[in-house]
């Protein structure tokens, strides 16, 4: 059989989905949403979450709120360079992080793995160097 340019293109464009979990097999991770913006009220809306209010302040508003058993801080920012230096601070104590524009989920790994369903998002870890937990992440094992 002599391959032609059209079906040399099909096969690299069927090689392509294969390749990115695009396929129709269902094999692939599931699908993740755009990425949530907003409020901490409407992130929290959004997610299920009634906030517990732990920090109101005007570089960073952040709250406790509870799935299932579990717990989990979500936090909004200001400015982008603001929720890195926080997160770069943060990882220093380990845990896991659900990463928005200007907004973060921290808590146990599967809680904010199933949060990325809702809220989009990239998920981070962080590195553990000792025993101890960071500020404000109380309950968030790592």
């Amino acid at each position: 059989m002599r391959l032609t340019r059209p079906m040399l293109a099909l096969a690299g464009a069927s090689a392509v989905l294969a390749l990115t979990g695009c396929g129709s097999d269902g094999d692939g991770e599931a699908a993740v949403p755009e990425t949530a913006t907003g409020s901490l009220e409407h992130l929290a809306a959004e997610a299920r979450c009634a906030p517990n209010m732990q920090t109101d302040a005007d570089t960073i508003r952040q709250a406790i709120c509870e799935k299932g058993d579990e717990k989990y801080v979500l936090a909004t920012f200001a400015t982008d360079r603001g929720q890195r230096e926080w997160i770069n601070t943060a990882k220093d104590y380990g845990g896991h992080y659900l990463v928005g524009r200007k907004w973060v989920a921290v808590g146990h790994e599967d809680v904010v793995a199933d949060l990325r369903g809702t809220l989009g998002g990239i998920l981070e870890r962080g590195t553990r160097h000792g025993g101890g937990h960071a500020p404000g992440h109380e309950g968030h094992g790592g």
